[in-house]
């Protein structure tokens, strides 16, 4: 049992069968709700740096979120320090990063010349790197908070085609996708390799506190598991993708006991058919993105990702959630939802046991 999750064995079981593609008796789903009781959130550092490094702030505000939240279903309380884009594999490659109140700045380390003139076997980490010991002792702090309250989570440090366009800024990959493709893969297949070297390095201080795993993406798994994602692909065609990118995310599929791909945004559903043809691609989260309609105005891409028997995560409004089983498959659905209050929260855990059947 953990603190704040204290029906955790059931939900692990839960888990366990929509990893699988199954249902134990209704669909996967996390609902969350804000308990406003209690103390005010602490106050954050007058610096900007300090809201994402200082571990006593960061400690504090977790305990905060953890205990104003309420975890029904599969909800997670997850123990993070932020994601600010200091602790990526860019940045523990030599990058400069700026921090700013909600996100970090990263300059590009190559940005100039031909991809063509630069060796990508010399993108490795070096242990030294002041970023890389940074994020080393996070995350042992990281899990010496979690343990037996929460779930640590193994960060968000970078995926398939985003590290590189931070490497090179975006609109000279963009160029070098044209100019020297097979550059490009080879790059993204020596980025991969130490995206995996970098995963195990955290994994293994987590792994010693709790058990399985749980990334940036609000899910767990019982076994090695992160979201794979690819955002910078919403600027290049089906083909490009599939031929430059997607072996480096079968790599990383093949990799993890456990993926899911987080979708993000229209235009990158035009990625989907080839992502569900990856065997070890385990689930597709279906996010159209801000300012767009909820995802089940976009049924027929979420009934593809069903068709081709992989996991589907959606996040939708309470509202929602009854119209979404009556169109989709309950069995390895996953919804995340927020709700109102707590009470609003088990009402409908209850009703979608109904509308599973």
């Amino acid at each position: 049992m953990l603190e704040f999750k204290p029906d955790w064995e059931k939900t692990k079981e839960r888990y366990r069968a929509w990893w699988a593609g199954e249902i134990v008796d209704r669909c996967a789903i996390a609902a969350y709700a804000w308990k406003p009781e209690g103390p005010p959130p602490p106050a954050p550092p007058s610096k900007i740096e300090d809201r994402w490094l200082d571990r006593d702030y960061i400690a504090a505000l977790n305990d905060y979120n953890l205990r104003h939240t309420f975890y029904g279903g599969e909800a997670l309380p997850i123990w993070h320090p932020g994601y600010p884009g200091w602790n990526t594999i860019a940045v523990f490659l030599g990058s400069n990063v700026t921090l700013k109140e909600d996100t970090a700045w990263v300059e590009p380390l190559i940005p100039e010349g031909s991809l063509a003139d630069y060796d990508c076997s010399a993108l490795v980490i070096d242990p030294s790197n002041e970023s890389w010991q940074r994020s080393l002792r996070m995350q042992r702090h990281t899990a010496a908070q979690a343990r037996g309250r929460s779930i640590p989570t193994t960060g968000a440090f970078g995926g398939c085609g985003d590290t590189l366009a931070w490497l090179r800024g975006s609109s000279q990959l963009l160029i070098d996708l044209v100019e020297c493709p097979e550059c490009v893969m080879k790059f993204e297949m020596q980025l991969m390799k130490q995206w995996c070297e970098v995963y195990d390095a955290l994994h293994a201080i987590t792994r010693k506190d709790a058990e399985g795993s749980a990334g940036w993406f609000e899910l767990w798994s019982p076994g090695k598991f992160y979201a794979a994602q690819n955002d910078f692909s919403y600027m290049i065609s089906p083909k490009m993708f599939r031929k430059i990118f997607l072996p480096a995310i079968e790599m990383q599929t093949n990799f993890l006991d456990h993926t899911i791909y987080h979708v993000d945004g229209v235009a990158s559903f035009a990625h989907v058919p080839a992502l569900c043809e990856l065997p070890r691609l385990h689930a597709l989260q279906i996010l159209p993105g801000a300012g767009k309609p909820s995802p089940l105005h976009y049924i027929d891409v979420l009934k593809t990702v069903q068709a081709a028997e992989k996991n589907l995560h959606i996040s939708i409004p309470p509202g929602e959630v009854e119209t979404a089983l009556r169109e989709l498959s309950p069995r390895g659905l996953f919804i995340h939802t927020w709700c109102p209050s707590e009470s609003d929260a088990r009402d409908l855990l209850g009703n979608v046991e109904k509308w599973s059947l």
